[in-house]
């Protein structure tokens, strides 16, 4: 008969957890070189030697004591839900850090095992490692790992199936000074007649208490003890406790250090080498600057061949499939609807993958989180500090998952203010909207424009969470510590499936959200307006101002005329709100390109749209209102429907202001006639 488990794989950030969690599951989870790529759990499935293995795997987490909302989620699983055995992977190369979780998962009392992991990495930096000798001094069984190809994962199925049996485990090793240990036991007295406490392992919980975990004394509020406990509280200084008590763990770990592993501190590695010039003070921005600056021109140049096939192969199969279907306004709603506005979109699909891979390439290298290091000086000059750059460099990709990166942040006003600013970076949806617009009006400078783009939104992110510190979240400045994981050569197999797992996702949104969104959009062009009396999808109809979204569309020019947009661009930016991918899908309706036979973008080149409009419409639509998706993902994260609609109106206020300065001046001053 086969045996459920569940399986918890734990760990610091940047340890692997992902690799060894893929590597179980056959999963093909993103793997990221830093902090905050798993900010929720992740769940896959392996059995082995007859038992059925549910792999949980965990955000990263330094300590028990959790501070930031992904760390309180990995605590509260192991503690609330208490998985069959806990894994917990190590780096290898940086074993005191790691070590120090060790001591608080023994302490819980639950069954674990060490993934001893990257181990590769540390003997080539000249680290010898006893895992026989670690493993007896721990009472806990350790197994050397290389998660990124896939090493030892077989002897640690084997090691979890082995230990689940076991009746006996270690749950402490540790013994602290009188006057920790007196207060823990009075505690523990006190926890052990209260049923409320009988979920939680007492010892650990007297711990925390002492230890002053604010999330762990807010649950013993609600308890009917806590007046009691409170007592024993109110006599000690938390703040002197808790050094204590991590001082006695570290000397625990580097007394088992001294005996299990010899560490090569004379070497200078690989890494620290680079880190002298990439992290310079001097040279740091420029080179990070440089380094954007040559993703966006090789995303635009070597694009553009196939961006002109994608585009004469779709532009065939719009005038064959008019040609073929008799009905005129089935063949009008296919040729002109369907192929030619989702074309209109997958056209960008190269720029999208291009982009994504050399972004993956800095991320696995380990470059993104010396990105985060080198900011942290201009973060902390707006009252952020350098953890808020990394859910804001994943921005670039996707704006959903970078705003739950949040959670990687301690402090409450530093979060909420980085979630209101993250909307500023520009997504992977508008790139469509920007090599369209650059392409048609700037040529040879198109990559030039676009990496400016990006580099006003970062402004405006900036000088926005600047103005928010000052007014509305006033509070103090949160030191800035993070743990820089070593470089590693990004594997081609890896940037690969990184780039198809958000090339998959464009994909899928083309066959759905788009596609909905572009029959909408055909549908309002082909119905007649009210009283005037045209055929529905008539040649007269379609696409002008007698139909109803033509209505719609002149309803809303006013709001936009002021900056060079006409009702067609009004339209296309309302349905943007849903995804930002329809606002060229929609644009290549209301434009006929099917129709024209011509691409989208020369149509605009052709005097549809002024190049000054073009850049105003490029800047519009990176600061305006986020899509659905992400709407729906900052109220989930601020809890609050006034910090959602004021990102909203916020963003698309920034937006218009910006897009008229463009335009007037621009157009006062003669430039880009």
């Amino acid at each position: 008969m086969t045996e459920k488990i569940t399986v918890a794989i734990t760990g610091n950030p940047n340890v692997g957890k992902t690799s060894i969690f893929n590597a179980i599951t056959d999963s093909k989870q993103h793997v990221g070189n830093w902090p905050g790529v798993t900010v929720e759990r992740k769940i896959g499935k392996r059995v082995h030697n007859d038992i059925e293995m549910e792999i949980v795997d965990l955000p990263g987490t330094y300590s028990l004591t959790a501070y930031s909302l992904d760390e309180i989620i990995a605590r509260d699983f192991i503690i609330e839900e208490k998985p069959d055995i806990v894994v917990q992977v190590i780096d290898a190369t940086n074993l005191e850090r790691n070590l120090y979780l060790t001591t608080q998962l023994m302490e819980l009392g639950v069954k674990m095992i060490i993934a001893l992991n990257m181990t590769d990495l540390a003997l080539a930096k000249g680290d010898s490692i006893d895992a026989e000798n670690m493993q007896e001094f721990l009472e806990i069984p350790v197994v050397s790992t290389i998660g990124s190809k896939g090493n030892g994962i077989e002897g640690l199925l084997d090691a979890v199936a082995g230990e689940i049996d076991k009746t006996q485990f270690t749950e402490s090793v540790f013994t602290y000074e009188e006057e920790i240990e007196n207060n823990a036991d009075e505690l523990g007295s006190i926890l052990g007649t209260d049923p409320y406490f009988a979920h939680y392992p007492l010892r650990w919980f007297s711990m925390k208490l002492l230890e002053g975990d604010e999330n762990i004394i807010k649950k013993a509020r609600e308890s009917d003890s806590y007046t009691r406990i409170n007592e024993i509280l109110s006599k000690i200084d938390a703040d002197s406790l808790e050094a204590k008590i991590a001082d006695q763990r570290y000397k625990t770990i580097q007394a088992m250090l001294r005996q299990v592993c010899d560490i090569n501190t004379e070497h200078l590695s690989g890494s620290d080498m680079v880190d002298r010039v990439v992290t310079n003070r001097v040279l740091g921005i420029p080179i990070f600057l440089s380094l954007m600056w040559a993703a966006f021109e090789i995303t635009f140049t070597f694009a553009t061949p196939f961006m002109n096939i994608i585009d004469i192969f779709f532009g065939w199969l719009a005038e064959t499939a008019t040609n073929v279907i008799n009905i005129p306004w089935l063949a009008s709603l296919v040729g002109e609807g369907m192929i030619a506005g989702v074309g209109s979109v997958l056209i960008f699909l190269p720029n999208i993958l291009l982009l994504f891979f050399m972004l993956s390439l800095m991320e696995d290298s380990g470059y993104m989180s010396r990105a985060a290091f080198i900011m942290d000086k201009l973060m902390s000059k707006i009252g952020l500090h350098g953890k808020s750059f990394i859910p804001l460099i994943m921005g670039f990709g996707c704006n959903v998952p970078a705003i739950m990166a949040t959670r990687t942040i301690e402090d409450t006003r530093d979060r909420l203010i980085t979630i209101l600013i993250t909307p500023f970076m520009s997504c992977g949806a508008r790139l469509p909207v920007y090599v369209l617009l650059a392409g048609a009006f700037f040529g040879r400078d198109a990559g030039v424009v676009i990496f400016s783009l990006y580099a006003f939104g970062i402004l405006v992110a900036i000088v926005s969470a600047k103005l928010m510190r000052s007014t509305i979240l006033r509070g103090e400045d949160a030191p800035f510590i993070m743990e820089l994981p070593s470089y590693k050569i990004p594997t081609l197999k890896g940037s690969t499936i990184h780039m198809w797992e958000r090339g998959k996702i464009y994909l899928k949104k083309a066959g759905t959200i788009i596609l909905i969104g572009v029959v909408g959009v055909w549908l309002l062009a082909s119905i007649p307006a009210p009283g005037s009396g045209g055929i529905f999808a008539s040649e007269e109809i379609y696409g002008s101002t007698n139909s109803v979204i033509g209505v719609i569309g002149v309803m809303l020019e006013p709001l936009v005329a002021p900056l060079g947009f006409d009702w067609r661009i009004a339209v296309a930016l309302l349905f943007g709100v849903v995804a930002k991918e329809i606002v060229v899908g929609s644009m290549g309706v209301l434009y006929g390109v099917g129709e024209n036979e011509a691409s989208l973008s020369a149509v605009l080149a052709a005097g549809a749209m002024t190049p000054l409009a073009g850049l105003g419409l490029m800047v519009f639509t990176l600061l305006y209102a986020p899509c659905f998706a992400c709407i729906g993902v900052i109220k989930r994260e601020t809890g609050s429907w006034k910090w959602t609609m004021f990102q909203l109106l916020y963003g698309t206020g920034l937006a218009w202001g910006s897009a008229f300065v463009v335009y007037q001046v621009g157009s006062r001053m003669g430039l880009l006639a």
